[in-house]
């Protein structure tokens, strides 16, 4: 069973199981392997990283270090408490009447960002009349009801990945803004830097941005410009406020100073830069890349509630979680019936209780036609149950596939 422990107690000898940061702020491609040589260690702490899992199996051990396991259930705990408390979102439109028109906003925001990150490969400006029918149409969508569009930030096309990224962060932005009660000018700014957070990698070479193997310090080097080349671009457009220009800029700067391009610490991040920095790494960490499988959306959470020791505002990570939800939309989840489903809408009552669309029974091991539980709902109006906890869709022998509106597990 892995460890966790400072890096101040590494040692040559040791196998690290997970660097305990997102890779888009370290340089190191693998999170699994033997540290040889003390150099790995001193790399480890210029990344910024300040704990790390090892495994005693693998390589020598801390003996009265925490194992995963406790970790784990210790940040569930957090979780829940925090997940306590009612979400304060109440859906104006149904999701199902909501889903068609999410899906309409997604494909129109993911066709304008295409457009205009090719102008700008073409040498022309970004005009920000360009993107503002998509952040209206985002914010629109989301008063409605939120989980119809953000179910749809999870589903990506290797082709689309960059741009579907950024309407999902731009969406998360948006979500984010509105649950903290900001202005809507400011929401309106938020959302525009979160569409256009990625533009700088169109200077960034291929053979990077999709390299399937880890990559050098010169390739990491180059990667980190993106933010670097995006803030000159948006700089030189017309009609991009510069609080956009500082989301963009600042999305990849971490609380302890670790982050790039500036390395700025805490308050000195603005408070949209604080939140694009968790919206971009946690959809990231669900979307499935050439170098890393996507996680459950509630396994990103923790990951990142974990990490905001350190990479995150905190209390920022706090909110992210009620506005998201313990079990997210896209959540694999099993019922203490047995049934297995997928959440696809949270209660407006507690983030512990959504709605989850069954399709499995575990105990039989087989598919059941499918059906929508209210878990907020008591016994015999459509509730009567409750979540036990994520399922693990490997272990289920479950693939995950894309339907309008919503994310379907089938076996």
């Amino acid at each position: 069973m892995p460890k966790k422990i400072s890096v101040s107690q590494l040692k040559s000898g040791m196998y690290i199981t997970d660097v305990g940061s997102d890779w888009m702020t370290h340089p190191f491609f693998r999170q699994q392997f033997l540290i040889k040589e003390d150099q790995v260690i001193q790399r480890l702490i210029k990344a910024g990283i300040h704990e790390v899992y090892i495994d005693p199996d693998r390589g020598l051990d801390v003996v009265d270090a925490p194992s995963e396991k406790e970790v784990q259930q210790s940040i569930e705990t957090e979780l829940v408490r925090l997940a306590s408390r009612v979400s304060g979102h109440t859906p104006v439109v149904a999701l199902g009447e909501a889903a068609l028109d999410a899906q309409k906003v997604y494909d129109e925001a993911t066709r304008i960002i295409r457009g205009i990150m090719h102008d700008v490969r073409l040498g022309r400006q970004v005009q920000g009349e360009d993107v503002e029918p998509a952040v209206r149409n985002i914010t629109a969508t989301i008063i409605q009801n939120r989980d119809a569009l953000l179910s749809l930030c999870r589903v990506k096309t290797k082709d689309n990945y960059t741009f579907q990224h950024s309407v999902s962060v731009g969406a998360l932005e948006v979500t984010f803004c509105r649950a903290l009660g900001l202005d809507p000018e400011t929401t309106r700014l938020a959302g525009i830097g979160g569409l256009l957070h990625d533009i700088g990698k169109i200077c960034i070479p291929d053979e990077i941005l999709n390299k399937p193997g880890r990559l050098t310090e010169d390739e990491f080097s180059a990667m980190k410009r993106h933010v670097v080349e995006g803030k000159r671009i948006l700089e030189e457009a017309d009609q991009i406020d510069p609080v956009s220009i500082q989301v963009a800029y600042e999305h990849h700067e971490r609380a302890d100073g670790s982050g790039y391009p500036e390395g700025r610490r805490g308050t000195d991040i603005s408070l949209l830069g604080r939140m694009a920095a968790i919206c971009d790494v946690y959809d990231a960490l669900t979307s499935e890349r050439v170098y890393h499988r996507p996680m459950m959306p509630n396994e990103a959470l923790r990951k990142i509630f974990e990490w905001s020791k350190f990479h995150f505002d905190a209390e920022l990570v706090h909110q992210f979680v009620r506005i998201i939800g313990i079990y997210p939309v896209g959540t694999l989840v099993l019922l203490r019936s047995g049934r297995i489903g997928v959440v696809v809408e949270q209660s407006e009552q507690s983030l512990l209780t959504p709605r989850v669309r069954v399709f499995y029974d575990s105990v039989h091991q087989v598919a059941i036609p499918t059906a929508d539980i209210d878990l907020s709902r008591p016994m015999g109006h459509g509730g009567a149950d409750e979540v036990a906890g994520p399922a693990d869709p490997d272990a289920w022998g479950l693939d995950w596939t894309k339907s309008m509106g919503s994310t379907f597990w089938t076996p």
